[in-house]
């Protein structure tokens, strides 16, 4: 075959796969009413596994910042001393689903940023119910809102954590790139949120650098006259975003840092 009919073939074959490996969404959420005269955000902290980082969770308690907590079982199980903070604080504090342990609400491929995804809906509503359930067990409620690890979705899986009545919680500020920030660089990330901003960030990181440019981040937002919502009082705007093409294992999620190994980093 000639090149240049080799090359077509090459490009036509590029062009049919390419809407199977772009299927995926990562939802934008903000606020859709943000105030006139101050600047507000809410604050989005995910909890997926591992410890929990006492530089972010004591200064929202001494500085009354208000936080979304989005937990996993498997850090409930973890983290019982965190969790008596977490709801002695209950005007800080509002605690919503993170799943059952941490995997990817994603049915079209078998791994997220090397993360292992759920792979069949069947499997998606189990991570959803079994964090569902470890919420309600920890804290009488059952949660309304939902953020899976990744903070990407299959269209399918998406469209049946909607029907099983959750809001699905994206993002518009990425604090901390899963923690693979160093500290200045997610203090200045922070401290630079816009008016309407639902910004995400992690609170189970206590070894990384990340987590003390957060709590200086929050730390400088708060001077300089922000305000802080929570989700379950707020108004919110949300759309699916662009699809998703193939992801390089090896690149950081933008809302985990857990690798496909047994190591857990969250």
């Amino acid at each position: 075959m000639p090149s240049h009919l080799r090359a077509a073939a090459a490009l036509a074959a590029l062009l049919c796969a390419a809407p199977a490996a772009a299927s995926d969404l990562e939802p934008r959420l903000t606020l859709a009413g943000p105030g006139a005269s101050a600047r507000t955000v809410a604050l989005t902290l995910d909890a997926c596994s591992g410890a929990t980082d006492h530089r972010v969770l004591d200064l929202l308690i001494a500085e009354r910042i208000p936080a979304t907590v989005f937990v996993t079982r498997r850090w409930l199980d973890g983290n019982a001393a965190a969790l008596k903070l977490l709801l002695a604080h209950r005007d800080l504090f509002e605690i919503e689903n993170h799943g059952d342990a941490h995997v990817p609400a994603i049915t079209d491929r078998p791994t997220m940023f090397g993360i292992r995804t759920a792979g069949a809906l069947e499997a998606v509503r189990r991570e959803v119910e079994g964090g569902a359930e470890a919420i309600e067990a920890a804290t009488g409620s059952r949660p309304r809102w939902y953020r899976d690890a990744t903070a990407r979705y299959s269209r399918d899986a998406l469209t049946a954590i909607r029907a099983d009545g959750y809001a699905i919680a994206g993002y518009s500020l990425n604090a901390d790139m899963g923690t693979s920030l160093m500290a200045p660089m997610v203090a200045r990330r922070v401290a630079a949120a816009k008016n309407g901003d639902v910004i995400i960030a992690h609170v189970n990181q206590p070894g990384r650098a990340a987590g003390s440019g957060l709590a200086e981040g929050l730390r400088a937002l708060k001077a300089s006259g922000a305000r802080f919502v929570l989700l379950r009082d707020a108004e919110t705007r949300t759309d699916d975003g662009p699809a998703i093409g193939p992801v390089v294992a090896r690149s950081r999620p933008p809302g985990a840092a857990e690798p496909a190994s047994g190591v857990t980093r969250h």
